[in-house]
């Protein structure tokens, strides 16, 4: 049985994965140390904050996925439409001159990886506040497609 501290370090540890819409890099900096100060104190807290830190692992994983998948598919389309001279004499970009017919293919692989990346953030949010509020009611949660890095 988790007393209500444990539980609420649990809760804790789920909700500073948040701060990373105020800290760069907070939403693994402040778990990890949330985590690693309490985690020989308690099972409940120490399992809560592994989910955490692998599921900010995980995401991060995907995101630099999409977004290797979308660099270079806008990069593909962009400066294989471009033409150089062109571009050198007059200073002018080419919007107009791509050809989106010939690039449909490669525009929507790009636009869906940017889009997912975005699915990934809002989802992201919600599952932290899932996983803070069955912490707090001291329940195990397990964040869905995670990677288990730290076991």
């Amino acid at each position: 049985m988790e007393t209500k501290n444990e539980k609420t370090i649990a809760a804790l540890t789920h909700l500073s994965a948040l701060s990373q819409y105020f800290i760069p890099f907070g939403n693994f900096i402040i778990p990890i140390i949330i985590w690693s100060s309490k985690k020989d104190k308690s099972e409940f807290i120490d399992y809560n904050g592994k989910q955490v830190i692998n599921f900010q692992l995980s995401l991060l994983l995907y995101s630099i996925v999409f977004i290797l998948i979308a660099v270079p598919t806008f990069a593909t389309v962009v400066l294989s439409n471009m033409n150089w001279n062109e571009l050198l004499n007059n200073h002018d970009f080419f919007w107009d001159k791509i050809n989106m017919d010939e690039n449909i293919g490669l525009i929507t692989i790009g636009i869906v990886s940017l889009l997912l990346v975005v699915l990934l953030k809002i989802v992201e949010f919600f599952l932290i506040i899932i996983g803070a509020i069955n912490a707090s009611n001291g329940e195990k949660y397990n964040y869905p497609l995670t990677i288990n890095f730290i076991k």
